[in-house]
């Protein structure tokens, strides 16, 4: 399998690595387990520097599907891709694109600049529309 990917429960982090081919049903797999771990909150940091993505309009249109699916009832965590190629440009863009998430997400040509905006984007999990927001902080009271 082209697509490998570590769940890290205690960091909420998430590392994914693209090493070669990547067709829509690694894309699905991938989501699936994540979803599956209870992990979509998490921060990823996705390494595709050797990505070589395979699909079709048909295939974007699917995914954005499913992406719609899970951003409706699952919270989505920051997101970091790391490439060196257009190929992997282009397709971080359209992933981007077609995500109806408002997490924050960034490209970059570096692991350690992505890695260290990750560890800033630690409050930035987009919730699912109508979920409880967090509490806010209580101010003090004032006359």
């Amino acid at each position: 399998m082209s697509l490998r990917w570590t769940i890290d429960h205690p960091a909420k982090f998430i590392h994914i690595v693209a090493d070669g081919p990547v067709m829509l049903k690694e894309m699905e797999e991938h989501f699936d387990a994540i979803a599956v771990a209870d992990a979509m909150g998490y921060a990823k940091l996705f390494d595709a520097t050797r990505l070589e993505p395979i699909y079709v309009d048909a295939d974007v249109m699917a995914m954005a599907a499913r992406l719609s699916a899970y951003t409706a009832t699952l919270e989505s965590g920051p997101l970091a891709v790391v490439g060196q190629s257009d190929v992997a440009m282009t397709s971080f863009r359209r992933f981007v694109n077609i995500s109806p998430s408002e997490r924050p997400a960034r490209f970059f040509t570096d692991e350690g600049e992505a890695r260290a905006w990750l560890a800033t984007q630690s409050d930035a999990v987009h919730l699912p529309p109508g979920s409880a927001q967090p509490p806010k902080k209580k101010q003090p009271y004032r006359r």
